[in-house]
């Protein structure tokens, strides 16, 4: 895209999420990528995975959503499970989208909002590295956008797992810094 405008995308980190990875630091980190873009003029836009009672957008075929129904509601978008989490709270000004799959984009309005926002490229951090932010990577590069991974601001419930997305794959299509490092551009 000709416009490289960034936006931070700020993946998953609904309570439900980070309580079951239990990982302060990721949090910590998000959290600081969220007040430089906010400090810096940066849009930030939260995404978070959530489906209406009953689960109808949950096909029995999908691997990943399809028993989904097991969990009772807490997967559904009004249980507080599937809420941002308060370390991170969204100011009234910055679009929640809600998602029906794993990437960012699969079943939300995020392109709308993006197009909104004239984007041209991406921050990206998330919970989990090998499902939204693996799956939003590789759709936004097939989309042209601009890529960087806030890698210290993304996690993985298999930390090697992370560590060879982080240093080996994502290296390929996105500049790979850490939350730290980033916000130090915004302000040079």
């Amino acid at each position: 895209m000709s416009d490289a405008r960034p936006v931070l995308l700020v993946m998953d980190f609904q309570q439900g999420i980070v309580a079951r990875l239990g990982n302060e630091d990721v949090l910590a980190a998000a959290g600081r990528a969220v007040e430089a873009a906010r400090e810096a003029g940066v849009p930030v836009m939260f995404v978070r995975v959530g489906f209406r009672p009953g689960y109808p957008e949950a096909a029995e075929s999908n691997r990943t959503f399809g028993a989904i129904s097991a969990a009772g509601d807490t997967m559904t978008q009004d249980h507080p499970a599937t809420q941002i989490h308060p370390a991170l709270q969204p100011r009234p000004d910055e679009p929640v989208v809600v998602k029906r799959r794993v990437s960012a984009f699969s079943g939300s309005d995020l392109d709308v909002l993006l197009r909104g926002a004239r984007a041209g490229a991406l921050v990206l951090a998330g919970i989990s590295t090998s499902g939204v932010v693996l799956s939003t990577l590789r759709q936004a590069a097939d989309l042209d956008y601009g890529l960087t991974v806030l890698a210290d601001a993304c996690a993985d419930p298999d930390p090697e797992v992370h560590r060879v997305l982080t240093e080996k794959v994502f290296p390929r299509q996105a500049e790979v810094t850490t939350a730290d490092a980033w916000a130090k551009t915004l302000n040079p």
